[in-house]
């Protein structure tokens, strides 16, 4: 039997790259799902965004595994936007059992010549908006009455300082107290909650030109980026969504609270 079968789980960030991979991963263990994603633009980055296109292909892709899917495309930066496509997930699925937050941004620069903008932006989507995620969702799972797991996606940067990134580090750090919080607070309730950690993963952010001019421009900073496992080099999405099924399943029924390095040993160096 499926693992997740009668289950449903909550995606952010779902359109390509490790949030397609969660949710199709999901869908293979039988679960059904909500899927968001902004589809546009967030601030300057050094990379593209992903797009409604990119969404629709996940939905496909997930009802082809034999998922029901609702989709939104949803900025997790607006409350509103996050608590609306809930409303529609139960309103067809009648639970939710799983929740992801899975939506975040990079961008790099030295600390001291981020802009404000670039700044608010990657703390908005990467803290705040996971903050909505889990505000939006823990009233329909605590409702449900089913227990269940919440997981969400931190980043080796959120265990350990890498140059470049004090925003993103910062935000990432911030989302592992939160997660570690929400443990505490949803324990009585039967709820889980934990956060995953990867290293470079292959993605459109693993692409990053501002990345490859600040590394050209800083060689030392490479000191930092060292991890113990040669090969792989970079780990693929489902790598890391096969963490994740296994914290939204009862296989990891005793975890939580727990920081989950997935990261080619990197933040043992």
């Amino acid at each position: 039997m499926r693992r997740l079968a009668g289950r449903v789980a909550l995606v952010t960030g779902a359109a390509r790259g490790q949030g397609r991979a969660h949710a199709l991963r999901l869908a293979e263990e039988g679960a059904d799902l909500v899927l968001l994603d902004v589809c546009d633009a967030v601030g300057a980055l050094g990379y593209p965004p992903s797009t409604p296109d990119d969404l629709a292909e996940t939905v496909a892709l997930a009802e082809a595994a034999g998922a029901g899917v609702v989709a939104r495309q949803a900025d997790v930066r607006a409350l509103d936007a996050v608590e609306a496509a809930v409303a529609a997930g139960t309103d067809r699925f009648g639970r939710l059992d799983v929740v992801v937050a899975n939506a975040g941004i990079s961008a790099w620069g030295r600390l001291w010549e981020i802009t404000p903008e670039q700044w608010q932006a990657v703390l908005d989507v990467n803290l705040t908006g996971v903050w909505h995620t889990l505000r939006a969702t823990i009233p329909a799972m605590i409702d449900a009455g089913h227990g269940g797991s919440i997981v969400t996606i931190s980043s080796v940067a959120g265990l350990k300082a890498l140059p470049g990134q004090a925003h993103y580090s910062a935000s990432k750090h911030g989302l592992f107290g939160l997660t570690r919080t929400a443990a505490l607070e949803l324990a009585p309730y039967g709820i889980r909650a934990n956060s995953v950690h990867p290293w470079a993963v292959e993605t459109a952010m693993a692409h990053d030109d501002d990345l490859t001019a600040l590394l050209r421009a800083e060689r030392h900073y490479l000191r930092s980026f060292a991890q113990v496992l040669d090969e792989p080099r970079v780990a693929a999405p489902r790598d890391i969504a096969d963490a994740v099924v296994w914290l939204a399943s009862d296989e990891s029924r005793t975890v939580t609270g727990v920081a989950l390095p997935v990261d080619l040993g990197s933040t043992t160096v």
